[in-house]
C-alpha cells in the first residue's frame, strides 16, 4: 500500500523521452521503404531511414529533415533515382543528396517546400510557401527544374493554400487540392485535375469538393482512375471517378481519414483492383481490404492500427503500426494473407504487459443532452495499491487541434501517470475527429464553451461513478488543449490543479499574432476578427481571472511561432499578481511542443512534482524542484 501518485514506476521520464522516438512520413520508391525518425537526444532532429540495403540512416549530422510549411510541416522529403531531396529545418532550403555524397543546397533563401513528387522528365513538383515578403506569405504549386538556385516556376497560385500534388502514372495529369480563407482543409477544399505539359497546367477542372466539403488525399490507380477521401456524406469516405464521375466506393458512417494538420498524410493505398484503408468507426479502428467495383470490404485482423500507408508492391504495404502494448513500428503487411512483420521499432522502451493501463472507451452525458466520448485509463501497477477507502486522483487530458482525437495506442506519457497511481481520461470533446463532420462541427463558434463543458462533464461523470477522487482532479493539455485547460479553470471549481502547455490565454492576441495557416482558423471557432471582438474578449481566459484560484503549471517553448511565448507570460503574471499558485518553465530552443530529450524529461518530472505539492504526496525519486509562486501564501 502506498499513496496514489507515490508509486514506484518503471516508466521514468527518460522512458517517455525514449518512447518519443517515433516514425513518420513513410515513402516508397522502387519497392523500398523510406521514413523519418526523430532523435530526442540530438535536439529532436528528424532523419531519413531506409531498409534499401539493410537498415541505414541517410541523413548526416548537421541536418534536420523538417519543413515549416504551415508551421506543422509534413512530407519534407522525396526519393528519386540515386538521390534524395529534403527540406532542411535550419534554412528551409531544399537539399539534394546523391548516393554516397553530401547534401547540396538547391533552392534560394526565403522559400519553404513540402509534399514534393518527382516530375515527368526530371525535377520536382512541390508545395512552396514563399516568405520573401513576410507580410504577404504565398502558397503555390511549383515545378522545380532540379538545377541549383532554381526556386521553382509557379504552376498554380490562385488559392490561399495547396496540398497533395500527385502525378498520374502516365505522367500526363496532375491532381491536387486547394482551399481559401477562412476555411481550414477539414472545412472546405476543392480537388483539381489538369493536363501536365512541360511548362504549365492545361484544361484544369474541378473534380470534387466545394464550400461545405473537405476533399483530401487524392491518389492515382495504375489504370489512371483517381481515388480520394471526401466528407460530403458527413464522414470522410472513399470516392473515385472510375465510372466517369465522382461516386462513393463504400458509403459508411465512419472516418477513413483525419484532419490534415500535416502534409502528406496517407490513410489508404490503391493496390491494383483493391484498396486497403484504415477506418475509424465511433473511435474504434479497423483495417479494410476494399473491392471498389463491388463496393464491399473485408476486415483484416491485425494487432495494430495503421497510419502513413504506402504501397510496396502488388500485395504488400509499408505503414506505421500503433498498438496498445508497444511503441510505434514500421510494419510490412501482406494484404492478401494478413501476414505481417515488424521491420523497425526505434524506441528501446518495452513494458511488461501487467504494467500497461488498458484503454477503456467510455461515453457520458454532457450539457444539452450531448453524448461525449473519451478513453479512460485506470491506475495500473501490480506492485502497489492505494490506501484503503481512497480513490485515485484523476488527470483530465484535453488534446490539441482542437480537431485532434484520443487514441488507444500506447502512449508512454499516459503510462507515466497510470503506473504512479493516477487515473487519466483522454477526452474527445465536441470538435474532435473520428466521429464525423457533425461531431467536429459541435465546436463551430463554440470554442471555449462546448470543449469546456465536455471536459468538466468527464470529470464529474467519473467522480460520480466513484472511480476517482473528486477533490483531486487535475486537467492538462497542450496548444488548443491548453486553451481548454485555461478556459475550464477560469469557469469552474471542479479542478484542483492545471497544466497548461503552450496554450492560448488571449484569443485576441492569437488572432493578431500567429502564422498564415491558422490566421483565420478562429473565424470558425470563435467568429470573424475584429467583428466578433466581444466574443473574443468573453472567451479569453486572461479576461476571467477573478474566479481563477486553481494552482497552475505553465510549460512553454521560447521559439513557438504558433502560440507565442507572450501568451504564457500574460497568464503567469496575472495569476502571480492575484496570489494564485503558479509556476512557469520556459524551454530554450523549443517551438510548438518539445522535441529535445532533456526538455521532455524536465516537463514530465516538473508536472509530477507540481501535482505532488498540490495533492500532498511525495513523488518517488530525485526530481528537480519547481518554484511555485504563492504556494506558501495559499497554504
Amino acid at each position: 500500500e502506498r499513496p496514489y501518485g507515490a508509486w514506484t514506476s518503471t516508466v521514468a521520464a527518460a522512458s517517455v523521452a525514449d518512447g518519443s522516438i517515433g516514425l513518420s512520413d513513410v515513402r516508397v520508391f522502387a519497392g523500398q521503404a523510406y521514413w523519418l525518425e526523430n532523435r530526442p537526444k540530438e535536439g529532436g532532429r528528424l532523419v531519413v531511414m531506409t531498409l534499401a540495403d539493410g537498415l541505414a540512416q541517410l541523413t548526416p549530422e548537421g541536418f534536420n529533415v523538417r519543413t515549416r510549411v504551415h508551421e506543422y510541416g509534413g512530407a519534407p522529403f522525396v526519393v528519386g533515382p540515386d538521390e534524395l531531396w529534403f527540406s532542411n529545418f535550419r534554412d528551409q532550403k531544399l537539399y539534394r543528396q546523391r548516393a554516397g555524397g553530401a547534401p547540396e543546397p538547391m533552392t534560394p533563401q526565403g522559400f519553404r517546400y513540402a509534399d514534393a513528387v518527382l516530375a515527368p522528365g526530371g525535377g520536382l513538383i512541390a508545395v512552396r510557401e514563399d516568405h520573401t515578403d513576410p507580410a504577404n506569405v504565398r502558397n503555390t504549386l511549383v515545378r522545380l527544374s532540379g538545377q541549383a538556385g532554381d526556386g521553382g516556376e509557379v504552376l498554380f497560385g490562385e488559392s490561399d493554400f495547396v496540398a497533395y500534388p500527385r502525378v498520374s502514372p502516365d505522367g500526363r495529369r496532375l491532381a491536387w487540392i486547394a482551399w481559401d480563407f477562412p476555411a481550414m482543409p477539414w472545412d472546405a477544399t476543392r480537388l483539381y485535375v489538369a493536363d501536365l505539359t512541360s511548362g504549365s497546367l492545361e484544361n484544369r477542372r474541378e473534380v470534387a469538393g466545394g464550400p461545405a466539403t473537405s476533399v483530401i488525399e487524392p491518389q492515382w490507380a495504375a489504370d489512371g482512375a483517381l481515388t480520394w477521401l471526401s466528407d460530403e456524406s458527413g464522414f470522410w469516405n472513399l470516392y473515385d471517378d472510375r465510372r466517369g464521375e465522382p461516386r462513393p466506393i463504400l458509403p459508411r458512417q465512419a472516418e477513413f481519414g483525419g484532419p490534415p494538420w500535416t502534409l502528406g498524410q496517407s490513410h489508404f493505398a490503391v493496390m491494383g483492383e483493391r484498396i486497403v484503408a484504415s477506418v475509424r468507426d465511433a473511435g474504434k479502428e479497423a483495417f479494410l481490404v476494399v473491392d471498389p467495383k463491388a463496393g464491399i470490404a473485408e476486415a483484416l485482423s491485425l494487432p495494430f492500427t495503421l497510419t502513413s500507408i504506402q504501397r510496396l508492391d502488388d500485395t504488400r504495404i509499408a505503414a506505421i503500426g500503433h498498438s496498445a502494448s508497444a511503441p510505434p513500428a514500421l510494419v510490412v503487411v501482406d494484404t492478401t494473407t494478413g501476414a505481417w512483420e515488424v521491420v523497425r521499432r526505434p524506441s528501446p522502451v518495452s513494458l511488461p504487459e501487467n504494467v500497461i493501463a488498458k484503454p477503456e472507451r467510455i461515453t457520458f452525458p454532457s450539457v444539452g443532452g450531448r453524448h461525449t466520448h473519451a478513453i479512460f485509463y485506470a491506475p495500473t501497477n501490480p506492485a502497489f495499491h492505494g490506501p484503503a477507502g481512497e480513490t485515485p486522483p484523476l488527470i483530465v487530458q484535453a488534446h490539441g487541434g482542437p480537431t485532434g482525437a484520443a487514441s488507444g495506442a500506447l502512449n508512454l506519457g499516459i503510462q507515466f501517470w497510470t503506473s504512479r497511481g493516477f487515473a487519466l481520461v483522454d477526452v474527445d470533446y465536441g470538435g474532435s475527429s473520428g466521429y464525423g463532420r457533425a461531431y467536429r462541427e459541435r465546436l463551430d463558434g463554440q470554442w471555449g464553451v462546448v470543449d469546456v463543458e465536455d471536459v468538466i462533464a468527464a470529470a464529474r461523470h467519473l467522480a460520480r461513478a466513484g472511480r476517482v477522487d473528486a477533490r483531486r482532479i487535475a486537467i492538462h493539455g497542450g496548444s488548443a488543449g491548453g486553451f481548454t485547460v485555461l478556459a475550464a479553470l477560469s469557469q469552474s471549481d471542479v479542478f484542483a490543479a492545471g497544466g497548461d502547455f503552450y496554450g492560448v490565454a488571449d484569443l485576441e492576441a492569437l488572432a493578431r499574432d500567429t502564422h498564415k495557416f491558422e490566421s483565420r482558423y478562429l473565424d470558425g471557432l470563435i467568429g470573424p476578427w475584429p467583428e466578433a471582438k466581444a466574443v473574443y474578449d468573453a472567451r479569453s481566459p486572461i479576461n476571467h481571472l477573478d474566479g481563477f484560484a486553481t494552482p497552475l503549471l505553465i510549460l512553454q517553448g521560447a521559439e513557438d511561432p504558433v502560440v507565442p511565448p507572450n501568451q504564457a507570460y500574460m497568464i503567469r503574471d496575472a495569476l502571480k499578481s492575484r496570489g494564485v499558485p503558479v509556476a512557469c518553465i520556459e524551454f530554450e530552443g523549443e517551438s510548438h511542443g518539445f522535441r529535445k530529450a532533456e526538455n521532455i524529461i524536465r516537463a514530465k518530472e516538473a508536472e509530477l512534482y507540481f501535482y505532488g505539492r498540490i495533492f500532498g504526496f511525495e513523488p518517488i525519486g530525485a526530481i528537480e524542484p519547481v518554484e511555485i509562486e504563492n504556494l506558501e501564501r495559499r497554504g
